[in-house]
């Protein structure tokens, strides 16, 4: 019985969230990606602009992002009874 809750609770969990550069997609401190704060817009060590993007699932390997997407609606958590807008095999 806690198997199926646990399942049926999983179609609403969120999936992981990291912030990264858009562009290199390197990991960044969450900071650089919170919004508002002090404005502070200079360039970090590597001469990049810096803020950073929210980056859903994936992982993290050598610092950089893969396996995810920058639009959390695109990340799939999966889970009993939940309705899925990616395709399906065929």
């Amino acid at each position: 019985m806690g198997v199926l809750a646990a399942t049926i609770t999983a179609c609403g969990a969120e999936p992981d969230r990291r912030c990264a550069d858009p562009v290199t997609l390197e990991e960044l401190p969450g900071y650089r990606c919170d919004t508002g704060g002090s404005g502070d817009d200079d360039d970090d060590d590597n001469g990049s602009s810096s803020r950073g993007a929210y980056y859903y699932g994936g992982s993290v390997s050598n610092a950089r992002v893969s396996g995810g997407s920058f639009d959390k609606k695109a990340v799939d958590t999966g889970g009993f009874g939940c309705s899925s807008s990616g395709s399906s095999g065929g």
